[in-house]
């Protein structure tokens, strides 16, 4: 489509480029004017009286008659990340185009302002008195703009929030309880990440996460769940009923990730003082959940969680022969401040409350032997 021209042409001409003009505002189109001068001319021209300018059309003109006169923006853009940097080079990886381009820009800049901005040196650049006093205002400027727009623009919603737990854990509580968080909350999604090794939460890698240990959770907020207890587990078809019994039995390790806190038969063992129990010989694997398997297919007895194990000794699938009990550390809920502030997070945070409600020694009395 035309745009108006640079030269306004005599008699009814004009009225042909005035309403060009006035279609394009109301179709909401973007006009850029070739000439701010020649439209200046253009606006002052004085149509014959045959001709009627409408009351918007001169508006419109008016609020062009006040436009302010400033530099080229790309001009702007260039000196200011050049004086941020003090480095053309710098400036250009910033903007994304050649060191060459960015000294067009500045001298485009100092041509247009008369006076020089930077003190061109060997390798390196320095501000002159006159662009020491016109960054403040441009790099104030820019930022407020930058602020601003990140305010007006909506939030991106993300796509699911990702819950990160160890293996066991999501197998044995989150799976189960999956669809109640989508009756419950079916405006957001929720994305499951089992792995005993912890991710990164303030790196973004997962939003929610559930995690063993002690603390503290530097970087982190939230609350414990419930704190873990450790026992025998095994088939009740072993008969297993006294620590003697264990010497004819086939005992399962599991390759715990912290050693030192871990328990392991050798702490079992310490606990209870039974001489010739080869707590070093058995089959061993590097997950506890499959440990569990072993162990109600009756290939041996187990050290696991006498909590996330309860659906196996309710069904009657393993027993606990046995003690003593290990009392080992807390699981906790946990996600950055900033995340923790989400409506999303917060759903996901009250829906794991909720979840594991009762997971603890009071509600899971050991079972008589």
């Amino acid at each position: 489509m035309p745009v108006p021209t640079r030269k306004a042409r005599p008699g009814a001409g004009i009225d042909v480029e005035y309403a060009e003009c006035w279609r394009f505002r109301e179709s909401h189109e973007i006009i850029q004017f070739i000439c701010f001068d020649d439209w200046m001319n253009l606006s002052r021209y004085k149509p014959s009286g045959r001709t009627r300018i409408s009351q918007p059309m001169n508006q419109f003109t008016s609020s062009m008659m006040r436009n302010r006169k400033l530099p080229p923006l790309g001009a702007l853009r260039a000196f200011e990340a050049a004086a941020r940097h003090l480095s053309f080079r710098k400036a250009a990886d910033e903007l994304g185009v050649t060191p060459t381009a960015i000294s067009h820009q500045i001298r485009l800049l100092e041509d247009i302002l008369g006076f020089a901005l930077f003190i061109r040196q060997v390798r390196q650049v320095a501000l002159t008195q006159a662009a020491e006093r016109l960054y403040p205002t441009l790099r104030d400027g820019f930022d407020m703009f930058e602020r601003t727009l990140a305010d007006l623009a909506p939030a991106p919603r993300r796509t699911a929030v990702t819950l990160t737990a160890t293996i066991q854990f999501t197998a044995r509580k989150l799976l189960p309880a999956l669809g109640s968080f989508r009756e419950r909350f079916p405006e957001f999604d929720l994305r499951l990440h089992s792995s005993d090794e912890p991710v990164d939460l303030t790196a973004g890698q997962a939003d929610v996460a559930v995690r063993y240990g002690r603390g503290p959770f530097d970087g982190l907020v939230g609350q414990p769940l419930f704190s873990e207890r450790f026992g025998l587990l095994c088939s009740p078809k072993l008969g297993l009923s006294a620590s003697q019994d264990l010497l004819r039995a086939t005992l399962l390790h599991v390759e715990w990730r912290r050693p030192a806190n871990a328990p392991d038969w050798q702490r079992w063992a310490g606990l209870v003082g039974v001489e010739g129990l080869a707590v070093d010989e058995g089959p061993r694997f590097n997950s506890d959940d499959h440990a569990l398997q072993a162990a109600v297919a009756g290939h041996g007895v187990a050290i696991g969680s006498l909590i996330l194990a309860r659906p196996e000794i309710d069904a009657g699938l393993l027993v606990h022969p046995f003690g003593p009990v290990i009392e080992g550390d807390s699981y906790h809920m946990l996600a950055t401040p900033a995340n923790m502030a989400c409506a999303d997070v917060r759903a996901v945070c009250a829906w794991l409350v909720e979840s594991v409600a009762g997971l603890s020694s009071a509600a899971h009395p050991l079972p008589a032997t």
